[in-house]
């Protein structure tokens, strides 16, 4: 990664990265606030050069991370297939491998709140970008009826959460019951005790892991296209800056003709 030649901007940069750090470890939405003090520090910290460079840079850094939690829920959902299959040619699963389940189930989840966390925050980078700088904020965003990339992630955060509780119900499980660590631990010892809880379990975790990597392919590609036209905007501004200072250069440089000698400047009227 190129080193910003900007002064201070290693440490304008770590603020950055522990806004999305942030936002990494959130469980859900509905405690998504708690980025919002230090996405709104890293903006005041840095100048409007900074700002733009540290957005992408955490742009892409989102990106990146969204690309191996995709990929993890991927191996996830193999993973409980395979477990499924397993539990159709025995009486239940022993111990020891219902302990790999729980420890699946439980990085899934975590998955779901990574997602949550993610979107939250290039949301609020939208919308800290719209606030700051008019020409981005009259960027059109290519986004259906031409919404803004904020309201669009408060959307994908919604679907996902509801697709997640309307699994949940139709196994007859309540969203309340995975809602902490606790809880969710609960929850599944109670349903290891018995084969049928554990297949209910287990295809509840397939059809979850199935809609994280559909979904996180979704974001991914908001990510992507908020990221291009974040390029897009902060290129034509650089292009008027540069055809700006060229302007001046050249006023500024032009060569200043001299009176010729003996001719007086004398006002025509």
């Amino acid at each position: 990664m190129r080193k910003s030649t900007y002064p201070s901007a290693d440490r304008r940069w770590t603020v950055a990265m522990l806004a999305i750090v942030a936002a990494m470890a959130l469980p859900s939405a509905g405690m998504a606030g708690g980025v919002t003090g230090e996405a709104t520090e890293f903006t005041q910290l840095a100048n409007n050069a900074e700002l733009v460079a540290l957005v992408g840079k955490s742009a892409e850094q989102v990106n990146n991370q969204i690309t191996q939690i995709n990929q993890l829920a991927e191996q996830i959902q193999n993973q409980l297939n395979i477990y499924e299959n397993m539990l159709q040619n025995t009486a239940q699963l022993p111990d020891h491998v219902w302990g790999e389940v729980e420890s699946d189930l439980g990085r899934l989840k975590s998955i779901v709140g990574q997602g949550q966390g993610f979107a939250f925050s290039m949301g609020n980078i939208d919308d800290q970008l719209r606030q700051r700088f008019e020409s981005y904020a009259e960027m059109k965003s290519n986004l259906p009826t031409e919404a803004s990339f904020s309201t669009t992630y408060q959307s994908w955060s919604d679907t996902n959460r509801d697709t997640i509780a309307g699994t949940l119900k139709a196994a007859h499980l309540t969203a309340e019951q995975f809602s902490s660590e606790e809880s969710t631990m609960s929850s599944l010892r109670s349903m290891s005790e018995s084969a049928d809880g554990q297949m209910k379990a287990l295809q509840v975790g397939h059809e979850i892991a199935t809609q994280q990597v559909a979904q996180m392919q979704k974001l991914r590609g908001l990510v992507s296209q908020q990221m291009t036209m974040m390029g897009t905007w902060y290129q034509s501004e650089q292009a008027q800056k540069d055809l700006a200072q060229a302007r001046r250069e050249q006023f500024f440089n032009s060569e200043v003709k001299s009176i010729p000698e003996g001719q007086k400047m004398e006002p025509r009227w």
